[in-house]
């Protein structure tokens, strides 16, 4: 039964793939080179537009930045509160009109006020004043920076900076941005920061205290002064915007017990007819949250203790058929007008009949659900209950087979031949020796020589 066996492993892997491909959808598009709209409580992708292909990430850099300071915390190279001192070396390359929180070379802040400084203003000096903090130098820390996105998963990233200043060199994609912002979210001081609307960072040894207001449209008014763009649910995260980048947001958004991600990338910035400028990275992912939340819901497509159908059994004389059930439940992001009479469910089993001795729990097929030529997953068709063999069927089964193989014929064959053979041998030996025997009887019998008195 071992065949039968690997049948339960190999399609607990196609249930986890079948996770990855997109759930069925309206006719939905999105504005922007690439975007990807993902539920982060089933991992299934709700829409998906150029995922993988390489983009400029701009200020969304700053994620890995803020994940690899975060993990020198935890693994105690570093701590929130502690001071660090911004070293000139920290602003060589910085732009004049880039993002900032205007620290100052010599100026002393904590690790946390700096993660702030970065996420919620999008500061490009604390990315390199983090860098060397955490590695020793920007260059130290951008080695760091692609070997973890490489340990993540991530083939189409490669980093140049900690803070996404534009270069040809430094790219990444929506599916990677996913990837490295899903592993930030597992730390709840990522998930604070990210979700202010603003922070006052105390007053330090060469500066007053100052305000920070986030650039995430969709939880802060603050920039704008305009409602438009805020949306109640969301929850942060981070913003990003170079000429070559176009305008980029990786945002999350909670409803009831849902939290979406969504990534845009290569958005653009326009000038509506009513004077309006509208920024598509917000717009847009605005309208993918009420994709998500409004369209899909979670359904349960497969219950494992659904019996799906009775398989015959040969070789047993205790049963004739075995019972299969799911191996393991199916639920799936569906379309909201979706019902489950609608599903279509193909079965295949390992063959019309199957051979005892069958343990429970066998994989003796498989059941795959899809709606509309969209597959949704496949599971493994395991047996209910063990059903033994008979030994006399079984060896009758066993000596059939043996006959049946292509060298018995020919051996039995030849064992015919040579019997023929030597049935041939002795008939002649034996015709020889009568011969002989009446041979000699003649020859005595004729003798004609004088007896003697």
């Amino acid at each position: 039964m071992k065949f039968k066996r690997i049948f339960l492993l190999f399609f607990s892997c196609a249930l986890l793939l079948s996770l990855a491909a997109p759930a069925l959808a309206a006719d939905f598009d999105v504005d922007a080179k690439a975007a990807l709209l993902i539920d982060v409580g089933s991992g299934e992708i709700l829409y998906e537009k150029n995922i993988h292909e390489q983009s400029y990430p701009a200020s969304i850099t700053k994620i890995m930045t803020a994940l690899l300071t975060l993990e020198a915390v935890d693994a105690g190279e570093l701590s929130l509160s502690q001071e660090i001192t911004a070293q000139e070396s920290a602003f060589d390359g910085l732009t004049a009109d880039g993002s900032t929180a205007n620290i100052k070379p010599g100026e002393i802040m904590t690790v946390d006020d700096l993660l702030n400084c970065l996420l919620i203003v999008s500061a490009n000096e604390s990315s390199h004043i983090l860098a060397e903090a955490v590695a020793g130098s920007t260059t130290a820390f951008v080695d760091r920076m692609n070997r973890r996105a490489e340990e993540l998963g991530c083939v189409d990233t490669h980093f140049v900076n900690p803070s996404g200043l534009h270069n040809d060199h430094h790219y990444t994609s929506a599916w990677d941005i996913y990837l490295i912002t899903a592993e930030a979210m597992k730390h709840e001081e990522f998930n604070t920061i990210v979700a202010r609307k603003a922070y006052t960072v105390p007053a330090t040894n060469l500066s007053k205290e100052r305000a920070l207001h986030s650039t995430n449209y969709l939880i802060s008014t603050w920039r704008t002064g305009w409602p438009g763009y805020f949306y109640e649910e969301a929850r942060g995260t981070k913003t990003g915007s170079t000429p070559e980048a176009g305008y980029c947001l990786v945002a999350t958004a909670v409803r009831v017990k849902r939290q979406l991600v969504t990534v845009v990338l290569g958005a653009e910035r326009i000038k509506r007819e009513d004077g309006v400028t509208e920024t598509h990275s917000f717009s847009e992912t605005i309208r993918m949250f009420d994709h998500g939340f409004d369209d899909f819901k979670s359904m349960e497509l497969i219950d494992t203790e659904e019996f799906i159908c009775e398989v015959p059994v040969a070789l047993s004389s205790e049963a004739n058929y075995v019972v299969v059930h799911p191996g393991e439940g199916l639920r799936r992001m569906v379309p909201i007008e979706l019902t489950p009479e609608a599903l279509t469910r193909d079965v295949k089993l390992v063959g019309e009949v199957v051979d005892a001795p069958i343990a429970e729990g066998d994989a003796l097929g498989t059941m795959t659900v899809s709606y509309d030529g969209v597959v949704y997953g496949t599971v493994p068709l395991i047996a209910l209950n063990d059903v033994s063999a008979s030994r006399i069927l079984t060896m009758e089964r066993d000596v059939k087979a043996f006959l049946r193989q292509p060298w018995i014929k020919y051996a039995v064959a030849g064992l015919a031949l040579l019997v023929l053979i030597a049935i041939i041998v002795i008939l002649r030996a034996r015709s020889r020796r009568y011969r002989g025997r009446r041979g000699g009887r003649a020859r005595y019998n004729s003798y004609r020589g004088n007896r003697r008195k």
